[in-house]
C-alpha cells in the first residue's frame, strides 16, 4: 500500500494518530520496531498502545477534573484510544482503568483490520528527509533515531526518569487482613454487573510502628545504579518513586499514596494509620496493581520489603517495579501550532516526546497531529482547538505556552485553561468544563464532523 503519511512509534499516540488519519481517508504506514527484534526497556509485549506503567487513564469526571474533560472531549473526536478503553474497562471507583492486555489487543485488531492503515515491523532509525511524518516514538525513543533528532532539532533532548509500579496477584493477597473499600465509599457501581459494588480497592492497613518501618525499609533498600548519563536526570513530579517520596520526610508518604483518610477499616470502625492500596489491573480481576508504588528499588529487595505489608506477607508477583529514561524535546522552541517541526514542518511529533505526561494526554496529541496531517493534506487547513477546550489548553502549552528554558512534563490541569475570573470558586471548575463543551462544540462545526458521544 502506498502510504501518504508515515508514523514512526506504534503507542498510544501513534496509534491514535493512525486511526484519525485512516477514518479521514488517507493511506498510513505505521512502523513500530517491537516485533521486529527490537525491545525497550520497559514494554513487555509487541502490541500496539502498550501500557507499560499504570493501567489507569485516571479520572473519568468531565465536569470537576481536567482529565475527565479530555475524556470526554476525545470521545467526542471519535478516538480509537477511548472506545478500546472504555470497551476494556475494569472497576476502579471514579477513574478509568483498564484490563491492558484487552485494551492493546484492541487498538492492535482495530488498526490492523483497517484497509488505510499498513503495520509494518520495523525500526527507523533516521527522520526521513521528505514525506509527511508523525514521530510518536514515546518516552522510550530508541538511541540511534534520538540522535537523528538531536541532530535535526540543533540540542540535545531533555529527559526524565519514570519508574513502573508492581503488580500482584489476587489469590495472594491475605483478605482476612485486608478489605475491599473505595476511599469515602465513592466507588464503581454498576447495577448490571454485581462484582462492581462500589469497592474497588484492596486495602492493606498499617499502624504506626508497621508505617514508620516500612518508610525507613524503603529509605534503606537496594536500588537500582543509574548509568553514567543518567545521573543527572531529573525525576518527573507526577511519577515519583515511592523511595524517593519517602526520603522527603516519614509523614510524606501519609499524606500521598498511603493516606488511610477516608477509609474505614471494618475491623475496627476506624481509618487506619496508613494503608497501602492495589487496584484491579485486568478484566478477569486475577491481578492488582500496588497504586502509586513505582519504584527503583532491585527486584530482591521489592519482594522482601513488600510482603512486610499486612496481608502481603505471601504475595506473588505477575511484575516487579522498574525504572526507565524518557526521552522529550523542547517543544515550546521546535514545534508549531499544529505539531510540526519549524526546521523541517513536513514532520510532526506527537505524545509523550513533545513533553506531555500521561497517557491521555499522549493520546489527545495524537488525535491533533493525525487532524492536523489529514487537513494538510486536504487542502483545507484547520483552526487549532480552542484554548478554553482541554485538547486546546494542552496544546497551547506544549507549543508555547510553556516556558521553553524550563520546560517541563506536564499533565491536563485546570491551570492551563484561560481564568474565569467572574465564575464563584466553588463553581469554577464546572463552570470551565462548561464553557470547554461548548467551545469545542462550535470548532467540532467548523470541522464538518460528526460527534461520536
Amino acid at each position: 500500500m502506498t502510504h501518504q503519511v508515515h508514523i514512526i512509534g506504534g503507542g498510544l499516540a501513534g496509534s491514535e494518530a493512525a486511526w484519525q488519519l485512516a477514518q479521514a481517508g488517507v493511506k498510513v504506514r505505521l512502523s513500530e520496531m517491537r516485533g521486529a527484534g527490537d525491545m525497550t526497556p520497559a514494554h513487555q509485549t509487541d502490541g500496539l498502545a502498550e501500557m507499560v506503567c499504570s493501567n489507569s487513564f485516571r479520572s473519568d469526571d468531565p465536569d470537576k477534573n481536567a482529565v475527565g474533560l479530555l475524556h470526554q472531549e476525545m470521545r467526542r473526536m471519535g478516538s480509537l484510544i477511548m472506545a478500546q478503553a472504555d470497551r476494556a474497562k475494569v472497576p476502579a471507583g471514579s477513574a478509568l482503568a483498564v484490563d491492558r492486555d484487552v485494551f492493546s489487543d484492541g487498538v492492535t485488531r482495530a488498526l490492523g483490520d483497517h484497509p488505510n492503515v499498513e503495520i509494518v515491523r520495523e525500526r527507523i532509525d533516521v527522520l526521513p528527509d521528505s514525506g509527511l511524518t508523525i514521530v510518536a516514538t514515546g518516552p522510550l525513543t530508541a538511541m540511534t533515531l534520538a540522535q537523528s533528532i538531536g541532530a535535526a532539532t540543533g540540542m540535545e533532548a531533555l529527559a526524565f526518569f519514570d519508574a513502573i509500579a508492581p503488580i500482584v496477584h489476587r489469590d495472594s493477597i491475605d483478605m482476612d487482613v485486608c478489605w475491599m473499600a473505595s476511599r469515602w465509599d465513592k466507588g464503581t457501581v454498576d447495577p448490571d454487573n454485581p462484582e462492581w459494588d462500589g469497592r474497588d480497592y484492596i486495602n492493606c492497613p498499617m499502624d504506626r510502628d508497621q508505617y514508620l518501618a516500612f518508610v525507613q525499609g524503603l529509605i534503606d533498600a537496594e536500588k537500582t545504579d543509574f548509568k553514567q548519563w543518567e545521573k543527572d536526570t531529573p525525576y518527573f513530579e507526577g511519577c515519583m518513586p515511592i523511595e524517593v517520596m519517602a526520603e522527603r520526610g516519614p509523614e510524606t508518604l501519609r499524606y500521598g499514596p498511603m493516606k488511610g483518610k477516608g477509609l474505614d477499616d471494618p475491623r475496627t470502625g476506624r481509618w487506619p494509620y496508613a494503608v497501602v492500596q492495589l487496584r484491579q489491573d485486568n478484566a478477569l480481576g486475577t491481578l492488582w496493581n500496588m497504586v502509586g508504588f513505582q519504584t527503583k528499588m532491585k527486584h530482591a529487595a521489592q519482594v522482601a520489603l513488600f510482603r512486610t505489608i499486612p496481608g502481603l506477607e505471601k504475595a506473588e508477583f505477575a511484575r516487579l517495579g522498574g525504572l526507565h529514561r524518557n526521552t522529550f524535546i523542547r517543544s515550546p522552541e521546535l514545534l508549531d501550532g499544529e505539531l510540526r517541526l519549524k526546521a523541517a514542518p513536513h514532520i510532526r511529533f506527537a505524545g509523550q516526546i513533545t513533553g506531555c505526561e500521561g497517557y491521555v494526554e499522549s493520546s489527545a496529541i495524537g488525535l491533533l497531529a493525525g487532524l492536523f496531517a489529514a487537513a494538510e493534506i486536504s487542502g483545507r487547513p484547520i483552526a487549532p482547538p480552542p484554548p478554553e477546550t482541554a485538547l486546546g489548553a494542552l496544546l497551547g502549552h506544549i507549543t508555547g505556552g510553556a516556558d521553553a528554558a524550563g520546560y517541563q512534563p506536564m499533565n491536563i490541569n485546570f491551570g492551563l485553561f484561560p481564568p474565569m475570573a467572574d465564575a464563584h470558586k466553588k463553581q469554577r471548575k464546572e463552570a470551565m468544563t462548561a464553557r470547554a463543551r461548548a467551545a469545542l462544540g462550535d470548532w467540532m462545526q467548523g470541522l464538518d464532523m460528526l460527534e461520536t458521544a
